[in-house]
């Protein structure tokens, strides 16, 4: 069988077993929705340009039910007792990393792409910025993925693996957040897209980066 379609088996088999319990999607959505109404109401009280405050918001909800989705991805294959079976399935482990990773990124990208109207509804923005800010989205979750993806694997043996993974995980994608989040002012402020080009390509360089370190440790952290 081709590499890609043992890969997009993978992501099926994920988007199968999420699709009939929809458990993780549905706590990714409300977590994600609930930090934008938070936060909309906070800064409506107390700040007085929240166009200033949003592009921040927007990534803390991205990123934080982003969080939740990552720690799932082993640890319901650990609790079921599927993870040695696929661990075990004659395939490259890195065709078991790219599944992974590729799920996570789908799944993460769906609760960006539907919060993103929300969000945009209430900070008063403009519906212009929504394909510019999907696109940034798209961009961030997969650096968040790649490296998510190696760490969930990681903490997935740990007693500790809810609290394991965000503090491995917080000090190594803050190149990809802090690009995100300028990018996303940059769309939502109109600015050239000349301004924005140093953090775009830190985006663009990080994701490649993660991705590839991730899919070359990945047999060393499932081994260990």
């Amino acid at each position: 069988m081709h590499p890609l379609r043992k890969i997009l088996a993978i992501v099926a088999k994920d988007l199968a077993a999420e699709l009939r319990t929809r458990e993780m999607l549905g706590a990714m959505f409300v977590f994600a929705l609930l930090v934008i109404l938070i936060f909309n109401f906070a800064f409506e009280l107390r700040a007085e340009n929240q166009r200033t405050l949003a592009p921040g918001v927007l990534w803390v909800a991205i990123t934080f039910s982003g969080m939740l989705g990552l720690s799932r991805s082993f640890i319901r294959e650990k609790d079921r007792g599927s993870l040695e079976g696929l661990l075990l399935a004659p395939v490259d482990r890195g065709v078991i990393f790219l599944g992974k990773m590729l799920g996570n990124a789908l799944f993460i990208a769906v609760i960006a792409l539907i919060i993103l109207p929300v969000f945009v509804i209430l900070f008063n923005l403009s519906a212009a910025v929504m394909p510019q800010l999907a696109t940034i989205a798209v961009l961030g979750t997969i650096g968040l993925s790649g490296v998510g993806t190696l760490f969930s694997a990681m903490a997935v043996h740990t007693r500790a693996r809810e609290i394991l993974l965000p503090v491995l995980l917080f000090p190594l994608i803050v190149p990809v957040i802090l690009s995100a989040v300028k990018l996303s002012a940059a769309a939502i402020d109109n600015l050239p897209f000349a301004e924005a080009q140093q953090w775009f390509s830190l985006l663009v360089v990080f994701d490649i980066v993660f991705a590839v370190l991730s899919f070359l440790f990945f047999d060393y952290v499932v081994e260990e």
